[in-house]
């Protein structure tokens, strides 16, 4: 994680991302959206990992949340490129998240001093939002095609953040060799 290779491998995912979208010929009406992930997708949690030994050793739960509370986590710098070059071409970014809707303000102020300045939805996980990841990000997929969104992209770094229903017309997925979310 520490070396050039994740960086690299990201890069390869993202330079795919870019070619895809630059090749989008948005409708102009406000409706198309690429649904981007939080952790380890738009933010990197990569320095609490590397303080806690990658999970070698013991990580206690509070730790993380504590770190998520600090709303230190600075931007994965490829996805933070291809968010800039998304918003240029007129695609508008939404946020689908597994964090709690309890960290909503953080991760909203997070986000902005990460270089994610603006974005259609941010939708974190309420207390009713019952399931799996992939039911909980299905049905918020779902919920913006209803609402008359075209999602044009999708990129994560878990297979629960592409997978399911209403993915949308290409995905993207990030690698994360430090933690699996089913």
């Amino acid at each position: 994680m520490l070396g050039r290779q994740y960086r690299k491998d990201s890069g390869m995912v993202v330079f795919e991302a870019l070619a895809y979208a630059q090749g989008l010929k948005p409708a102009g009406d406000g409706k198309d959206i690429w649904v981007f992930d939080v952790d380890e997708t738009s933010l990197s949690n990569l320095p609490y990992f590397a303080k806690h030994g990658f999970g070698g050793g013991s990580i206690k739960p509070h730790t993380g949340q504590q770190w998520v509370y600090e709303g230190k986590a600075p931007a994965q710098p490829e996805s933070l490129k291809l968010y800039k070059k998304l918003l240029s071409l007129g695609i508008k970014v939404v946020f689908i998240t597994g964090r709690s809707e309890a960290l909503r303000n953080v991760t909203t102020e997070n986000l902005h001093n990460a270089g994610f300045h603006t974005w259609e939805k941010l939708n974190l996980r309420g207390s009713s939002d019952t399931g799996t990841a992939v039911v909980y990000k299905s049905n918020a997929r779902k919920k913006l095609e209803k609402s008359g969104y075209r999602i044009v992209g999708n990129i994560g770094d878990q297979w629960s953040d592409i997978l399911g229903t209403n993915v949308g017309n290409r995905t993207f997925k990030l690698p994360n060799p430090i933690y699996y979310v089913s």
